[in-house]
């Protein structure tokens, strides 16, 4: 019992951390020319090994933070791993030359990063990963902000357009801090239409909160139905030519320009509606067909037939190959087949049906709404690699799923999320919590079994 206190006391003192891990690794590669010490920490050698790290810390952390009230629910998820390796086995009989193997450890690495939803279903652990970025990222941010290009800004600031969604329940001072940084992404780089859009959103859904008077569970439902069936429709809309959503310059008149920086960090004008998608769509549905693995896909060591960047690899692999697209459910589709992409929907529509339909606050439904939002991105980008806006959608997946963050009152999350960045209501918070445990061990009309599952 004692080895295992201890062992429960290391991995929450270093799951923390992950989410600090995760946000250099995703922008080191926008880091700015001229920055040699930074840039040697670059090796993939180095953040293989810090990833496989991150992913065994949520493995084992599993044993001891998982809520075990979420089991059934969570179902879909074990599946979804499963299948994933399967794809992950088969991918070691595909893979033919060095690249191969590369890319197969890389794209597994993503694969397996939904083990982090079940420790992600515990309220305390996911409060301990945001007090810690605050802690430590948030003042790092003044430091990487002139070492990364401005269209990273939203990369290392993913965890913040989380937290819009509780911006009611922030102090003004809080508020204040959030709108300053969600302005610095959307402002700083209106060309980075993806981090633009994701920290938009937010924003938008809080309409929620502040007509939840108005909104019934019904309209919210019909809202959370209505962006899954969205994609579907567009996307059949799109295969047989009668409307390309894609394409809008093809209905709308005029020139829609703004800044962004391009690959290469430089300032420069782009259109706002140029069609950068309908093109990788053909290649990845005929890469699929010509192929005929659509329906169990081509494993994560291979990726889709392409025209427009196999080129560039098929100096190292030989092949017209591209391992991965800009389109997160591309991705799913090649390296999973038809069989990944259904088990991948199912955890989005599951995980936003028990928020919007089976949560005691606003904030989770809203949180619901916002993972249906993310199901509908996922057709045009939302990229599914080990970076810190594919981990915090495994975080919003596991506060979805969990039980304990659902049957919290809008008070109750109040005080979760100001003790984010203040730590006395960390302390109310657990004093509420051994209150709690005391009444509920003093109910003479549970079982021991039924005291421990309501506790967690």
């Amino acid at each position: 019992m004692k080895q295992i206190n201890v062992n429960k006391q290391i991995i929450s003192h270093m799951l923390p951390v992950s989410i600090m891990l995760m946000t250099i690794y995703t922008v080191l590669p926008y880091l700015k020319a001229g920055i040699p010490f930074v840039s040697s920490l670059n090796s993939t050698t180095l953040w293989w090994g810090i990833s496989f790290l991150i992913l065994m810390m949520f493995f084992l952390s599993r044993h001891y933070f998982f809520d075990t009230r979420n089991e059934d629910n969570l179902l879909v998820v074990w599946i979804y791993l499963f299948w994933n390796i399967v794809c992950i086995t088969r991918g070691m009989f595909e893979a033919e030359v060095y690249w191969d193997w590369k890319g197969l450890i890389g794209n597994s690495m993503a694969l397996i990063l939904p083990i982090v939803i079940f420790s992600a279903t515990n309220k305390i652990v996911v409060q301990s990963l945001f007090v810690f970025y605050v802690k430590y990222g948030l003042p790092l941010f003044a430091l990487f902000a002139v070492m990364i290009r401005t269209d990273a800004f939203g990369f290392y600031l993913m965890p913040v357009s989380i937290l819009i969604l509780f911006f009611p329940a922030f102090t003004r001072r809080q508020r204040i801090l959030i709108l300053l940084l969600a302005a610095v992404v959307i402002f700083s780089d209106l060309g980075a239409r993806s981090n633009v859009l994701k920290f938009g959103i937010p924003f938008l859904i809080l309409i929620i909160y502040y007509l939840k008077e108005k909104i019934s569970v019904k309209l919210l439902e019909t809202a959370r139905i209505s962006l899954f069936i969205t994609p579907l429709v567009l996307f059949i809309l799109g295969v047989t030519n009668v409307f390309n959503v894609f394409n809008m310059s093809e209905y709308l008149k005029g020139d829609y320009v703004s800044v962004g920086t391009d690959n290469q960090g430089n300032r420069v004008e782009m259109s706002a509606i140029t069609d950068t998608r309908t093109f990788l769509y053909i290649e990845v549905l005929e890469s699929a067909i010509n192929n005929n693995y659509w329906f169990l896909g081509r494993t994560p060591a291979r990726g889709n037939d392409s025209n427009t960047f196999g080129v560039l690899a098929s100096e190292l692999t030989g092949r017209n190959e591209r391992l991965a697209n800009e389109i997160g459910l591309a991705n799913v589709f090649t390296w999973t087949g038809i069989m990944g992409v259904i088990l991948y929907f199912l955890i989005f529509y599951r995980a936003s049906y028990l928020a919007v339909n089976r949560s005691n606050n606003i904030y989770v439904k809203m949180l619901g709404v916002f993972i249906a939002f993310r199901w509908l991105y996922s057709w045009v980008e939302d990229v599914n690699n080990f970076s810190i806006n594919y981990f915090m959608l495994m975080i919003i997946f596991g506060m979805c799923f969990s039980h304990s963050f659902r049957k919290m009152t809008n008070n109750e999350i109040i005080i979760w999320a100001r003790g984010i960045f203040d730590a006395r209501f960390i302390n109310f918070q657990y004093a509420l919590m051994k209150k709690k445990k005391y009444e509920i061990n003093m109910d003479a009309n549970l079982t021991t079994e039924e005291k421990k599952k309501i506790i967690v």
